[in-house]
């Protein structure tokens, strides 16, 4: 399954919507895009919306959690053996949303055979907007 969906910051909710109503409880959300793309600020609103508050940067904690079910990462020049390595697959067992800033291809497949549900939105810049492509890869 794949959409494209166009959004100011104030029409954020269109994306938020409707990830809530194709996502299962338990997923992991890849989020790709360059710098200042709004990874962050998608998952900020969404756990706004969840009632969670605002969300900042993973990028020296590599990981942040809010509440029990939204969980942030940013794997920025991180590879994928030592996000193993550092015990942070584990975490993905943990029922929630996981939203992962700047993950490898490789740490996609490995989770895509692991039978997770993946999905990556793509998010790139759009007039005074932003262009989300949705994307729910097929299980292994």
């Amino acid at each position: 399954m794949k959409i494209d969906c166009i959004a100011s910051l104030a029409e954020l909710n269109s994306i938020y919507d409707y990830l809530r109503s194709h996502l299962p409880t338990h997923a992991i959300i890849f989020l790709r895009g360059d710098l200042a793309a709004g990874k962050t600020t998608l998952t900020s609103f969404i756990a706004q919306q969840k009632g969670l508050g605002g969300v900042s940067s993973p990028t020296f904690a590599l990981q942040n959690i809010y509440g029990d079910t939204l969980f942030h990462y940013d794997l920025y020049r991180i590879e994928e053996s030592a996000f193993m390595q550092m015990g942070l697959f584990e975490e993905f067992e943990k029922e929630g949303w996981h939203f992962i800033e700047w993950g490898s291809n490789d740490l996609k497949h490995f989770l895509t055979q692991a039978g997770y549900d993946i999905t990556t939105i793509d998010i790139t810049p759009h007039n005074n907007k932003r262009l989300y492509t949705i994307q729910r890869e097929d299980h292994a």
